[in-house]
């Protein structure tokens, strides 16, 4: 899963009424326990799409059964969000019947999101109906709004309950989906035959929750690699006919990803591969990754207008990467056998820090961005985790494990809390990582070596390899032998209030400051409409001057701004991005302070800036007294088509 910058679904549906479920009071009795690890057959899920457009879809399972005491659970864990996100808050019109009776039910007042049933003697058949109300935050993964109008991206895990008790590979699915007229859609699953409904193959859970389907009324596939054995290809839901181009710098630059993820891994551990690509400015944005498929979203604008082309291009490299690292291989405390039981994210500075700097080097070899523009992003993630003053009291380890709420942390206090800084922070590791592998082996040897040994294999359909720290130490010293433990250890387990910038500086480069603009820092307020002034004041805006986050040993904080303010003049005039840089540039030559009003909860107060330096953003210059690393190691792999 990829975070926001700086930072995936056929008979036609009997709709039961809500109003005719039956409830009961919970008794003191024992709850009822699963039936039999194995069930005589597939469950038959029905999803009804056609009333997307209105935030709703309809389900109807029908599971074979015998009579006694079952429990149903709806998934609670969901993999890729490393979190308990499971949307149960969404589900309603829950009603169960067998033999054309209604079941009473009840949840289980500890677990909520398991439901008890007990079914009558003679029941073959349960069958459950329940609607899945498409939430309208923007915020969030794959639980935020997921529709709109004109497309749709369904994830069945928020449509079904199974078996408690029952591993995902245990319980097989038959699933069944119906679109609104005219619709197209994309999904790796394979389809056994198309009419009214489409009528998937059957598959294990842990199959169909791996596997969403996009679908929408203007929709467009982009074919990749076509040299390739294997079928890659972009499927395309917009909300508009214009949307649907892509520019062809990018076309180009995603049939090089897929050469080059050939090139590192050696292997491809899946039949196809389908970015699944949602254009929309009203719904979620994220990436979530999928063994054959990913579920990556953004503006409807995405593939057509600079700068956003230039800041999105990372997203498809890091999702494809996860199909390696992290569906593929899988920490041991991420690989859990089902939906219900807690993940523990202690190695998520591997499965997301190693995605996040394979991914932006992915990126640089695919020409997907310049090397110039690999160094000024690089620059702007060691910056910012130097200056962040919660890595003095927490360690990268503790963001990892504590990962299941800081996703949904706030922006306010962000520096002094530390978020999932294991996807920035992991980046620097891991470059640390790449070159001391090529210095301790005079370069005849990287961290490509490592990726094909760990992650390669032979090709063929997913599987899941779990790994332990054990593990990767023992591969990491099979490409050269030394004290990987300690090196990862000192970096990840121990508090560090230094970023680690061994791989920029030994990579022959310097992290400085200056006046000069980091043209990915520009492009960034550009698109987010944000202020960002972290390195000069020391702090975050919006575009209409709220305050973000604060730094508190910089001058903002010094003077008393604290998040959730709003400025709303600098010097005496009303707040703008270009007033607040014009005072910080002025500020270079004067000896007066920065006035700023602020509005603090209804409440006005002048606060004076004692800075004086100007502006300042993150670059990366040369090292002559050391070899250019960097540059080698985003040079590409693969032989690219012209």
């Amino acid at each position: 899963m990829r975070p926001c910058p700086l930072v995936t679904t056929a008979l036609l549906f009997f709709c039961i009424s809500s109003a005719n479920s039956q409830t009961t009071h919970r008794q003191d009795s024992k709850p009822p326990v699963s039936q039999s690890k194995k069930l005589p057959g597939a469950i038959t899920l029905t999803v009804d799409a056609s009333d997307v457009p209105r935030r709703i879809l309809h389900a109807r399972e029908e599971i074979p059964v015998s009579p006694g005491p079952l429990t149903l659970v709806y998934p609670k864990w969901i993999p890729g969000e490393h979190m308990p996100s499971g949307p149960i808050d969404n589900l309603a019109g829950l009603n169960f019947t067998a033999g054309g009776k209604n079941v009473s039910w009840r949840r289980d007042d500890v677990d909520m999101f398991a439901f008890h049933v007990d079914l009558p003697a003679g029941a073959s058949t349960l069958e459950i109906a329940l609607d899945y109300l498409e939430p309208t935050q923007e915020s969030g993964f794959s639980g935020a709004t997921s529709v709109t109008d004109k497309l749709a991206v369904i994830n069945w895990n928020q449509v079904l309950l199974y078996p408690q008790g029952m591993t995902a590979t245990e319980v097989m699915f038959a699933p069944r989906l119906r679109l609104p007229v005219g619709w197209k859609f994309g999904s790796p699953l394979d389809v056994a035959r198309q009419g009214g409904f489409i009528e998937f193959a059957s598959v294990p859970l842990n199959t169909l929750v791996d596997s969403p389907v996009i679908t929408g009324q203007y929709f467009r596939v982009v074919p990749l690699a076509p040299s390739e054995k294997i079928r890659h290809q972009i499927d395309i839901a917009a909300d508009s006919e214009a949307a649907l181009a892509i520019v062809p710098r990018l076309e180009k630059g995603y049939t090089n990803l897929v050469l080059e993820t050939g090139a590192l891994f050696g292997s491809r551990h899946y039949r196809h591969y389908e970015f699944l690509l949602s254009l929309s400015d009203h719904v979620a944005h994220f990436g979530l990754e999928h063994h054959e498929s990913s579920d990556d979203r953004a503006g409807e604008r995405y593939l057509v207008d600079e700068p956003e082309v230039t800041l999105g291009t990372g997203l498809f490299p890091h999702e494809f990467t996860h199909s390696w690292n992290g569906k593929y291989r899988r920490p041991a405390g991420l690989a859990t056998p089902d939906y219900q039981q807690p993940m523990k994210g202690e190695l998520l500075w591997v499965y997301e820090g190693l995605t996040q700097y394979l991914g932006h080097i992915l990126t640089a070899r695919s020409d997907l961005i310049t090397p110039d523009q690999y160094r000024e992003s690089l620059a702007v993630t060691a910056a910012f985790m130097q200056i962040r003053p919660g890595r003095k009291w927490r360690s990268l380890e503790d963001t990892a494990v504590s990962a299941p709420f800081l996703y949904d942390s706030p922006t306010a206090w962000d520096a002094l809390r530390r978020s999932v800084d294991f996807y920035p922070e992991g980046d620097l590791l891991w470059l640390d990582a790449d070159v001391t592998i090529r210095q301790l082996t005079r370069g005849q040897k990287s961290l490509n070596d490592f990726c094909k040994l760990f992650y390669g294999g032979a090709s063929g359909e997913p599987e899941m390899k779990p790994y332990t720290f054990d593990d990767l130490v023992a591969a990491m010293n099979q490409v050269v032998a030394y004290d990987w433990r300690k090196f990862f250890q000192g970096r990840v387990d121990v508090i560090q209030p230094d970023a680690p910038l061994g791989g920029i500086e030994n990579g022959g480069w310097k992290l400085v400051f200056n006046d000069t603009v980091n043209e990915f820092m520009k492009d960034e307020d550009d698109v987010y409409k944000t202020v960002e002034l972290r390195y000069s004041i020391g702090v975050s805006l919006t575009e209409e001057g709220k305050v973000r986050d604060v730094i508190p040993a910089y001058p903002a904080a010094q003077a008393g701004i604290a998040p959730g303010m709003k400025i709303i003049a600098v010097n005496g005039r009303k707040f703008s991005r270009g007033v607040i840089h014009d005072a910080i540039k002025a500020s270079k030559d004067g000896k007066q302070p920065i006035e700023l009003l602020a509005e603090n909860t209804e409440f006005y107060r002048t606060y004076n800036l004692n800075y004086h330096e100007g502006e300042k953003y993150p670059h990366l210059v040369k090292d002559e007294s050391k070899p250019d690393l960097l540059s080698e190691i985003v040079k590409p792999l693969a032989t690219h088509p012209q």
